[in-house]
């Protein structure tokens, strides 16, 4: 087994540099923003869920926590920032214009609902709902409002948050960003994300969702395989490459409610799967017939009618057939196998290899990040020091320098074969950063294949980078390879 590493020296170097700012910034207009950097390089990491209204994302939210707290309707909530953070208790606390914290009393009903009383929703800037659930615990997530609304102010909050001014610092270390199909803003929107950063953007901290995927292809058997060939063509795109890792495709609705699914659903499904086909069959052709047709011995109207709201149709045609299948016999078994259709599995695994393996990279890289804006708008005696010292942190850590060779990679700035950039990409952790992933080796491999293989890609990377025909950009990509290669082997054990 290999041994954990160590903590990164590029986030304590940068939670250095964080701590001698707020002596140089003391007392003047800076102190409140390296105070923030300070706390969110110690907090868990902040994942921003954005997107053009209606595609999904307060769903997903509840999908990825695993218990249905964000509102889904077109209600207050909607329209505000919310923060999904860990709490050892339940607390609901609205933020409003100036920093002045309240905590709401809520109630729940399915989601949350708060009650913020005399406070007008308008000049809440933040909604902050804290919960002890698991998934909170590594990762914070922060649903936005949708963009594209008719009233200007509800896209503006998303926009002011995840591209702030000059004077600001986008509070989120890597945003999920949903769309039902690829729109010229979206694009648009991504660019002006990354254009926090002075170097070329990487699309380290991106990751791009296929919504409401079972609606790609309506009337297939399984439309989530249609679905992963148009997420698959977009993960190619060249205007996207340059700016997310990779496109999945997930139906959140069918992920939230396998989640919370009940026992009174299971056997509202039983019921349905217990009618004569030709029935079911007929039932299931429209969304009025399934509500409004007569049933006898079958699940009421109104019973019908929430299975909709919650699974939707596709989630209802697939309950059904697997439980007249005997594909679940019990509610939990149902459960799982929907949030297996849902591709919501595949998404937590690319999260997790992505953003939660990167944890200290991407928190390092927001509070670099972070800290070159602060000192860009605010001068202080002793500033020149810590501007001196984070540009040695930016040029001297090998972390960075794989993420602008990825870049680089995306927008086609070195020429490789593309068997080549494939090897290259996934060396530099495109694919995950564990040595295995790196390496292209399953998770079953001995510590010798991976030396092995380790040596193999410093051979031929050594080779490349000396190439007398390979240009400079194509060269100096290699010797950070070599260089990742290298770092991989302290990670072995001694043999």
């Amino acid at each position: 087994m290999l041994p954990q590493p160590s903590r990164s020296p590029l986030l304590n170097g940068v939670q250095a540099l964080a701590a001698q700012a707020t002596t140089v910034y003391a007392g003047t207009s800076g102190e409140r923003a390296v105070g923030d950097i300070v706390q969110r390089l110690r907090d868990p990491l902040r994942v921003a869920i954005a997107g053009r209204l209606k595609s999904g994302k307060s769903t997903l939210v509840n999908a990825l926590i695993g218990a249905e707290l964000a509102a889904t309707d077109a209600g207050e909530c909607t329209k505000i920032v919310t923060w999904y953070q860990f709490g050892p208790g339940y607390r609901v606390v609205a933020t409003t214009s100036g920093g002045t914290r309240h905590q709401v009393p809520f109630e729940r009903d399915g989601a949350l609902r708060p009650d913020f009383g005399e406070i007008p929703p308008s000049s809440i800037e933040r909604l902050t709902v804290e919960w002890p659930i698991p998934a909170l615990e590594t990762m914070t997530l922060i649903d936005t409002p949708g963009m594209g609304s008719l009233t200007g102010t509800t896209s503006a909050r998303t926009i002011d948050f995840l591209t702030p001014d000059d004077e600001e610092s986008t509070p989120s270390d890597a945003v999920i960003y949903l769309t039902r199909h690829l729109h010229a803003s979206d694009v648009d929107f991504l660019q002006t994300f990354h254009e926090d950063d002075q170097s070329q953007p990487s699309p380290v901290d991106c990751i791009g969702v296929l919504s409401r995927a079972d609606e790609i292809a309506v009337g297939r058997t399984d439309p989530l395989v249609a679905a992963r060939r148009v997420a698959d063509r977009y993960s190619a795109d060249p205007r996207l490459r340059r700016l997310v890792q990779v496109v999945v495709p997930v139906t959140g609705l069918l992920a939230q409610a396998g989640t919370s699914l009940t026992e009174d659903d299971y056997q509202a499904f039983r019921l349905l799967a217990a009618l004569e086909p030709a029935v079911l069959d007929d039932l299931l052709l429209s969304v009025d017939r399934f509500v409004t047709g007569a049933l006898p011995g079958g699940p009421s109207s109104g019973q019908r009618a929430r299975l909709l709201d919650r699974f939707g149709m596709y989630g209802v045609r697939l309950a059904a057939g697997i439980v007249r299948l005997g594909g679940a016999t019990s509610a939990s078994q149902l459960a799982n196998v929907l949030v297996d259709h849902s591709g919501i599995g595949e998404l937590r695994r690319v999260l997790f290899s992505q953003f939660t393996e990167r944890r200290d990279l991407l928190k390092a890289r927001s509070g670099l990040l972070a800290l070159q804006r602060v000192m860009r708008t605010v001068s202080a005696p002793g500033s020149e020091d810590i501007a001196a010292r984070l540009d040695q942190l930016r040029s001297g850590a090998h972390e960075l320098a794989e993420l602008r060779v990825l870049a680089a990679l995306r927008v086609g700035d070195v020429d490789l074969r593309a068997d080549q950039h494939a090897d290259i990409e996934r060396l530099l952790g495109m694919s995950g950063v564990a040595p295995r992933a790196r390496l292209g080796l399953p998770p079953e491999a001995s510590i010798d294949e991976i030396r092995a293989a380790i040596g193999d890609a410093m051979t031929t990377w050594r080779r490349r980078a000396e190439h007398p025909m390979a240009s400079r950009a194509a060269a100096d990509a290699a010797r950070v390879v070599v260089r990742t290669c290298e770092g991989l082997i302290m990670l072995l054990p001694p043999g």
